[in-house]
């Protein structure tokens, strides 16, 4: 199991990012959360089975339709198991 702490700079917010990484989240049964932050970016921790959640951070290089994505920033950290789902965070 993996735990991936997620930070997405560029054209990232206005672009749905944090529906599409829930959606995408969902679809590779990936727990944790996304939110914006007041910066500009988008900020995301990913847990789940490592080629998952690899293949959530792939997703985050290109992002949805409209996000021009200049920076992923995706640092390993231990695995906690604290989640039970995917969820959209609305305050830093």
């Amino acid at each position: 199991m993996k735990h991936v702490h997620v930070v997405v700079s560029g054209r990232v917010q206005g672009v749905f990012f944090r529906a599409r990484t829930r959606d995408e989240a969902i679809r590779n049964n990936v727990r944790g959360w996304v939110r914006n932050l007041p910066d500009g970016r988008v900020e995301a921790v990913f847990e789940g089975n490592s080629d998952d959640v690899d293949r959530l951070v792939d997703w985050c290089r290109v992002g949805p339709s409209q996000a021009v994505v200049e920076h992923v920033e995706a640092v390993e950290e231990p695995f906690t198991g604290a989640f039970q789902a995917f969820e959209i965070r609305y305050r830093p």
